[in-house]
């Protein structure tokens, strides 16, 4: 039965500490490709906040990890993801795949990371600094995320 580890975090997690156990979990795999994305520390970004639709978001993961399952031959598919506010550097977000091939695994990470950008249940926005001091922006959906949706 291919391993599934599906979270949705309020705390910081350390990616490696994630990464490492679920690729052991999955002996005789041929490849694992992760994704880790963070909050950046450029651009006078001071904080993200991730909100999110609660009894949507963790079901609506698990139905994602379903798709991915049911496109992509997997052997492992770990999907981490925070809410509340973070502040730069830290992890928002790490999908890793282990399949017997590179692609399947490259794909699911791509096709998850996707879905949880551009359809998922969080609404995001950051406080930048400015000339009249701190402020929070919602952040709207890029017409690139759009795109990047579509290929699926």
């Amino acid at each position: 039965m291919p391993m599934r580890d599906i979270r949705l975090l309020t705390q910081m997690f350390i990616p490696g500490a994630l990464i490492g156990p679920f690729t052991q979990a999955n002996p005789g795999l041929g490849g694992v490709c992760t994704f880790v994305g963070e909050v950046r520390s450029d651009e006078g970004v001071e904080a993200l906040e991730l909100t999110h639709y609660e009894p949507l978001t963790l079901p609506g993961m698990h139905e994602l990890a379903d798709r991915a399952f049911a496109r992509f031959d997997l052997m492992g598919l770990l999907m981490a993801h925070r809410v509340g506010v973070l502040h730069p550097g830290e992890p928002i977000v790490c999908v890793s795949a282990a399949a017997r091939h590179r692609r399947d695994a490259i794909d699911t990470v791509d096709f998850c990371m996707d879905h949880l950008k551009s359809a998922a249940w969080f609404w995001k926005r950051e406080r930048r600094a400015g000339p009249n001091g701190s402020a929070w922006h919602w952040i709207e959906p890029r017409e690139q995320d759009g795109q990047d949706l579509a290929r699926w």
